[in-house]
Order: structure tokens, then C-alpha cells, then sequence
């Protein structure tokens, strides 16, 4: 049976530049929606794709999910899985949609679902901002406050897969780009005018194979405490090189529901894999397949396939 991906907005359905990836289903809020009909649709969704990996952005508001929560409790189904995401919500959206091109192919649900850990670390995710003044999401500092207060300063931030903050034309060497072939994904609270840094200076340096125009997710200025954000995440969009890293990683059977996966956590019923005394664990031997696959930087897989 087929398997959905499931997302919280209708705004984390981003399509493929080449229009491959199939649709996500889309849970609705709790004041827009009885909990009787979420249940039902769910139920019906299940009944047709067998299991239904949802992801969120951890962001997501408390009584959101809850409802995801109650849904799960009521319908007693391992099959559905509930992914919190701590990316901002345009990478949530890049990482909902790689999932949807690796569905089409033969990985089973419980390596495809474990596969959003890993794959979010090959997610390079920021912002420009217009000022740092409500930004939480990294440490800024008195100068970067004092700056925010000159007009048209502008500030760049990275926040996978490493915090960094910098002003825009402040002198500050960009951050480093990916090691590996990626499309970088932008979208603007308003269109540009003028210099668009994003495309015009940071796509470049991070020698991004093309650059794609998305609608800016409804969560994103909260999320960066700016009205004035340009989001932007770069990220593997070959299909073949997805499922490439996903199938070099070992591959383990959950003991509780049967099902196959990689890292340490099976992302259905939660139930952890056992650990031999003295060894690294699963998610070790998964991230030296992963990093052979990828030639990425070293570490990434492992913290990505690491328990939390």
C-alpha cells in the first residue's frame, strides 16, 4: 500500500521544480475542525495508504499538538507517525517534500519516517532579516541590537545545520555552504527590490544548483520574529541521491511493531532499539554509511541518527 506525508499547513505543500513529488495530506487546526471529523479523515486516510508520516515544525502551537495527540489515542494506531521538525518552517516544508519523492520509491514506511532525522541535517536553513529585535532562535548580542537600529540594516542567520548570525554587508565572511549538490529554496514576506542578497550573493557562493521561488509559510514571522523575513533552505532535491543516502544507512527491525528502520528509534511506536554493552549503537554504524554515501561533513549523520 502506498504511504502519505502528512504536514499541519497548507503552506508546507511546496511543489517540485520538476513537478514530481506527489501531494501531502494536510491536518487542520483544532478551531477549524471537530475532532470527530479530524478522526474520521484520518481513519480513511489510513485505510488508504496504510501508514501516514506527519511532520510539524516543533514551533507548532501547544493545542495543535494535542489535537495530533488525541487523534493518534482515539484511532489506537502505531501506523501513524508524529514528527516534530526543529527547523523553521520553510525547511520543514523542503524536508516534507523530499519525503514526498522518496515515497515514491521502495523504502519501506519506517526507514522512509526515521529518514527525517537524518535527512534534516542536510538541510542548510536561515534567514534575512530586516532586524534581530524579536529573533530568540540565536544568541545576539549588544552590537547586533545596536545595529538593528540603523536604517536598511539587514542581518543574515543560520540556524541548521549551525547557528551563525551576521550583518549583511558588514564585512563578516558568508557561512560556509554545503559539501554536496543542493537547490536553494526562497520565500519572501514581500517581493524584492533592489540588491536580492539571497539570490544574488548567497546562492552563488553557496554554488547552489538553481534557486526556487516558494510562498512564504504563515508560521515563518513568528518563527523569526520579523514581518520582513526572506526564509531560504538548501537542500538535496535529486530523488536518486536521497534515496541513495537513505539505503546506505544499516538497517534494524523494531522488536516492538516489526517494522524496518534506521537510527535508534522506531518513529511509530517510539520503541527504542537495545544497545550492545561496549557499542556505539545503531545510529553509529548508520552514520558511517551515510557519510560514505554523501562525503558530507563529518559528524552530521551521526548527530542526526543519534537518539534525543
Amino acid at each position: 500500500m502506498p504511504l502519505a506525508i502528512a504536514v499541519t499547513s497548507l503552506d508546507l505543500v511546496i511543489s517540485a521544480p520538476d513537478g514530481r513529488a506527489p501531494d501531502a495530506a494536510v491536518f487542520q487546526p483544532p478551531e477549524a475542525q471537530s475532532l470527530d471529523t479530524a478522526v474520521t479523515q484520518t481513519a480513511v486516510l489510513l485505510d488508504r495508504c496504510g501508514h501516514v508520516v506527519t511532520l510539524y515544525p516543533d514551533s507548532l502551537p501547544a493545542p495543535y499538538v494535542r489535537r495530533l495527540h488525541t487523534i493518534r489515542a482515539v484511532l489506537e494506531s502505531d501506523r501513524l507517525a508524529l514528527l516534530p521538525v526543529p527547523l523553521p518552517p520553510l525547511a520543514v516544508a523542503v524536508l516534507a517534500r523530499q519525503l514526498r519523492l522518496l515515497s515514491l520509491s521502495d523504502l519501506g514506511p519506517g526507514v522512509l519516517a526515521a529518514a527525517a532525522r537524518l535527512l534534516a541535517h542536510y538541510v542548510y536553513a536561515g534567514a534575512q532579516l530586516p532586524g534581530v529585535g524579536g529573533l530568540d532562535r540565536v544568541d545576539v548580542g549588544l552590537g547586533a541590537h545596536l545595529a538593528s537600529l540603523v536604517p536598511g540594516s539587514r542581518f543574515g542567520v543560520l540556524v541548521n545545520p549551525a547557528r551563525r548570525l551576521f550583518r549583511i554587508g558588514g564585512g563578516a565572511d558568508l557561512p560556509a555552504g554545503p559539501g554536496f549538490g543542493t537547490r536553494l529554496t526562497v520565500a519572501r514576506a514581500r517581493p524584492a527590490k533592489g540588491e536580492d542578497w539571497v539570490a544574488g550573493t548567497l546562492a552563488p557562493h553557496w554554488r547552489v544548483q538553481g534557486v526556487h521561488e516558494a510562498p512564504l509559510p504563515a508560521g515563518s514571522a513568528r518563527w523569526w520574529g520579523s514581518r520582513g523575513v526572506v526564509e531560504f533552505a538548501a537542500a538535496i532535491p535529486d530523488p536518486t541521491v536521497l534515496y541513495q543516502l537513505v539505503s546506505s544507512v544499516r538497517r534494524e527491525r523494531c522488536h516492538w511493531c516489526g517494522l524496518e528502520l534506521i537510527g535508534d528509534r522506531c518513529a511509530f511506536c517510539a520503541g527504542p532499539l537495545p544497545r550492545a554493552d561496549g557499542a556505539d549503537g545503531p545510529g553509529a554504524g548508520a552514520a558511517g554509511g551515510a557519510r560514505t554515501a554523501l562525503a558530507g561533513p563529518p559528524g552530521r549523520a551521526r548527530t542526526a541518527l543519534a537518539g534525543r
